[in-house]
């Protein structure tokens, strides 16, 4: 153990969306001032800044999609994509945080030094510097899952992901394609199908949609939680308290939950939909909560309209005019692609060199493991928030709880040059994951999604409570991390 002087560590978080925010505010509470965040956007949220689709929202209530340190005069339950901006850059300034923010700054890679103990990052421009501590904060909906249908590079209309939408056109005259049926294509078609010509919608497979239930807050309701921080706790209490017994109870099929929650949804398709063929065309064939149940509450009553068509059927290539999906070629002049990201694929924008020059990515082999979700042995003083199988609940939750330990393991790099996490605490905790997965997750695995890696292990959702990874970041580190010269 080599020991150096009180110091104050260099730090580098790259990534201004809820988890970077929330490790720089633990940060600066903690009294570390030594750190940068690095932002490739032009602006901070990270999804909800760099999606701006229409209809872009939440499906979280808004009193426990928020930091447990900054309340917020909510406008309605679920927020949408300009307010949860606008709450992160008040988060941002309400602690003065706005010096240390970098953005439309790109890192490529980042390599550990073993003599100087540092990281060296490498941005956008060719330049580098040194840190002493990394912070990877890009969560799993930063890098675009584009299509690889034949014929795409040729389809002469307009195309684009629907993180990257375009607001400057006009679909009044427009065959409007959306291609995809997750929450995000949820929340876009009943948004444009009011101004498009036409909408044709292109399923894959179903999944299974139960309304949002949300509101507006009215004036009063406003006034009451802007006023009394019992009534805003009370509220994230019982939040909190639902999603854990959705979480326990509905994941594991022949349960009398699952039973119960799947009967529901079916309910919900008959009582939305007027065509039976529509419905039958969306109900899913797998249990309810295999994968990420999409809760939105005028999706399915959308394809009653007039211009509205849904096409049950993968697309399979794409000409100059159109696409083509079971063999039938749909004239389109407007492509959106709602074909998701890369999830499972973390840090996919990064290259991260640890002990010796291991590559990280090459480490995982396309299956991510990391202790926590946080930290992977030989990486000394690198550290995830959003990492693998910390997916559950409310994410900022989960976040602060992973940058909460993330900085009182930077505290210790005051008077030692680097941390580590022993290999035998990072196998046992990943085999208590695949236990618990194998155990809880059930019906996750009877379904098409993006929570199992290539291998065929969970590598994006914590298999228990939100309380008990809580309690996990809390106690594992006593007995995980090691100091290192």
């Amino acid at each position: 153990m080599s020991s150096v002087k009180s110091r104050n560590p260099r730090i580098a978080i790259i990534g201004a969306g809820t988890g970077g925010i929330a490790t720089a505010v633990n940060l600066k509470k903690a009294g570390i001032l030594s750190f940068e965040v690095f932002e490739q956007s032009p602006g901070a949220g990270g999804t909800w800044h760099d999606n701006s689709y229409p209809g872009c929202e939440v499906d979280i209530h808004s009193h426990m999609y928020s930091f447990s340190f900054m309340s917020y005069d909510w406008p309605q339950s679920h927020g949408d994509a300009p307010t949860l901006k606008a709450y992160m850059d008040a988060t941002i300034d309400h602690f003065e945080l706005r010096s240390h923010f970098q953005f439309n700054t790109r890192v490529n890679e980042a390599v550990w030094d073993d003599a100087k103990s540092v990281y060296t990052l490498t941005f956008g421009d060719g330049s580098t510097r040194e840190f002493d501590a990394l912070v990877c904060a890009l969560g799993i909906l930063s890098n675009p899952q584009y299509p690889t249908w034949p014929g795409l590079p040729d389809f002469a209309g307009i195309k684009f992901h629907t993180s990257r939408w375009e607001h400057d056109h006009d679909l009044s005259d427009k065959v409007v394609a959306v291609v995809g049926t997750g929450s995000t294509s949820a929340q876009i078609v009943p948004a444009v199908a009011p101004f498009a010509k036409e909408l044709l919608v292109f399923q894959q497979e179903p999944g299974w949609v139960v309304p949002k239930n949300e509101v507006t807050f009215t004036p009063e309701e406003r006034e009451r939680y802007s006023k009394s921080a019992l009534l805003r706790k009370w509220s994230r209490l019982k939040i909190f308290y639902g999603l854990a017994q959705r979480s326990r109870n509905t994941q594991r099929v022949g349960t009398k939950a699952n039973a119960t929650a799947h009967q529901s949804a079916l309910d919900y398709i008959d009582r939305a939909i007027d065509d039976p063929k529509v419905r039958a065309a969306v109900t899913p064939d797998f249990p309810f909560g295999c994968k990420r149940t999409v809760q939105a509450s005028t999706y399915y009553e959308t394809f009653n309209r007039d211009n509205v068509r849904l096409v049950p059927y993968a697309v399979e290539s794409a000409t100059p005019k159109g696409v083509v999906a079971n063999g039938t070629e749909y004239g389109v002049d407007l492509l959106v692609m709602a074909t998701g990201f890369q999830a499972s694929n973390f840090l996919s924008t990064m290259t991260i060199k640890g002990v010796g020059g291991t590559n990280l990515h090459e480490l995982w082999d396309g299956d991510p493991k990391a202790f926590l979700g946080v930290t992977v042995p030989g990486f000394p003083n690198f550290f995830m928030i959003y990492g693998p199988n910390t997916n559950a609940g409310s994410i900022i939750y989960m976040n602060e709880r992973a940058s909460e330990l993330t900085v009182r393991m930077i505290k210790r790099l005051k008077r030692v040059k680097a941390i580590d996490t022993t290999q035998g605490a990072f196998d046992r905790y990943i085999a208590w994951i695949d236990k618990m997965s194998t155990k809880h997750l059930t019906v996750q695995t009877q379904c098409m999604n993006y929570y199992y890696s290539k291998a065929g292990r969970n590598v994006t959702q914590f298999p228990s409570g939100l309380v008990v990874y809580s309690l996990l970041t809390k106690v594992l580190p006593r007995f995980a991390i090691r100091k290192k010269a």
